[in-house]
């Protein structure tokens, strides 16, 4: 029988910030060219930079019990992923606007690295939620880019935070502040490159 312990496991590792930033960055590559090559040729540059580097790292990691798990680490691990993570943005940011990349994965990997660096520096002293973190900020990209239709990505939203707050692995306030925070950076970047409302 499925207890709501285990549904909230299997919630957390399905809507895991890896596969979340994975399926928005394929559907901004979708949103933002007119041809499924352009789009793939993206995606696939986009998660090359971002995902599958942190990603082999940290299986890598916990391979060799560096990490206490893929999804689950105390605070002071978390550093060493911060910095790699930070490091791929950075190089998504700088690489992506050479090579001609649409303005909006752009947007997506500046907001990213603010969101990733404002983490890092909160991780110092505290632990925040990247679970609700990565699905906040990723249903606010959503709903800024497809307008009433993405608000129905909070439906996805709503089981990560109540799963992470079921586990115990998350109190409310980093839950609340994960998301905050995650939200507020996603406006304030696309509204300094001009995508709110565009």
């Amino acid at each position: 029988m499925l207890t709501k312990k285990r549904l909230a496991k299997l919630i957390s590792d399905i809507l895991n910030p890896f596969l979340v930033s994975f399926a928005v960055i394929i559907l901004l590559s979708f949103e933002s060219t007119s041809s499924t090559s352009d789009a793939l040729k993206w995606a696939s540059i986009s998660v090359a930079l971002s995902i599958l580097p942190v990603f082999a790292i940290v299986v890598y990691l916990v391979h060799i019990k560096k990490l206490g798990g893929i999804f689950i680490n105390p605070r002071r691990q978390r550093n060493k992923i911060y910095l790699l993570a930070s490091a791929c943005a950075v190089a998504g940011c700088v690489v992506l606007p050479c090579v001609g990349a649409p303005e909006l994965l752009v947007a997506t990997f500046a907001a990213g690295l603010a969101s990733i660096v404002t983490f890092m520096v909160i991780n110092l002293w505290w632990k925040i939620s990247l679970h609700t973190a990565f699905a906040a900020g990723s249903v606010a990209v959503l709903i800024i880019v497809y307008g009433d239709i993405g608000v129905w990505t909070l439906l996805l939203f709503l089981p990560v935070a109540w799963a992470r707050l079921e586990l115990e692995l998350h109190s409310p306030t980093q839950v609340a502040t994960g998301t905050m925070l995650s939200v507020l950076i996603v406006v304030i970047v696309f509204q300094l490159f001009g995508l709110i409302g565009a």
